[in-house]
């Protein structure tokens, strides 16, 4: 279950998002501050080897003071960092929040914060810390989290997708469609969450949109100054904020790589 750290300046906005958090039965513990600074101090010096004693924070990114993204970057420094979930009453500001590098952003939520869309954010944060708590290499048989893949339906029922299976995947609002060589399937997880969980496994993002997985990269191709990548029979625009990553990560691969391997 969850511990959480709920961050607002306004005092009734904290003890209704509080009343909704304490009601989910997946939050252990839910406490609040009105207050970046307070955060900060609440949560404490981490030692490097220290665990953490909050799992997640909800922060309200524009506070007096030290502010709610402010205080995410301080968090995203530390050894065990929590993971952040924004709250704000103006929608550009989350979307640009969900944006910024570096920083362990789940999702946003708009004031005032509905039952239903909270718990959605729950479910996100719950499926990550399950991740990070869960043993990897040398794990017990039948242990899976979403770093090794996803359950999807299908006709048949459903079933355990392996992230090895996966080539590409594209949002679809708060869904990703996941792309395999032999189809695709529709997953009520948000692409920055996929992103976050299969990074270790050498997915990028080369565009708001596209998840892609380096090894399945066939083409890179420069057109008209526009740069795209081919991925079986998709082509794909790679964004410019995303295009020097890239380009990095293909070449570092590229140097590694045995001769005639058709990158």
């Amino acid at each position: 279950m969850l511990r959480v750290l709920a961050v607002d300046d306004e005092e009734p906005a904290l003890a209704e998002l509080l009343f909704l958090l304490r009601a989910d039965p997946r939050v252990r513990s839910a406490e609040g501050v009105l207050e970046a600074a307070e955060a900060l101090r609440r949560l404490g010096p981490r030692e490097p080897d220290g665990a953490a004693d909050v799992d997640a924070v909800f922060l309200d990114i524009r506070m007096a003071g030290l502010g709610g993204l402010d205080l995410a970057r301080l968090l995203a420094g530390r050894a065990e960092p929590p993971r952040v979930v924004f709250v704000t009453a103006h929608a550009q500001h989350g979307e640009h929040a969900l944006r910024v590098p570096g920083l362990r952003v789940v999702d946003w939520l708009l004031k005032p914060v509905r039952r239903e869309r909270l718990a959605e954010a729950v479910r996100r944060v719950a499926e990550l810390v399950a991740a990070d708590r869960a043993p990897h290499p040398g794990h017990p048989p039948g242990a899976r989290s979403l770093a090794d893949g996803v359950a999807v339906d299908g006709e048949g029922g459903t079933r355990f997708l392996s992230v090895a299976d996966i080539t590409r995947a594209e949002a679809h609002g708060d869904h990703a469609r996941l792309y395999t060589r032999h189809g695709s399937h529709l997953v009520r997880i948000p692409l920055s969450t996929l992103e976050e969980c299969w990074r270790a496994s050498g997915f990028v993002r080369i565009h708001r949109r596209h998840l892609v997985c380096l090894a399945r990269i066939d083409t890179l191709r420069v057109d008209g100054g526009r740069l795209t990548v081919r991925i079986g029979a998709s082509v794909l625009v790679v964004s410019r904020r995303c295009a020097r990553e890239l380009r990095d990560l293909l070449f570092g691969k590229a140097t590694t790589d045995p001769p005639g391997n058709g990158r």
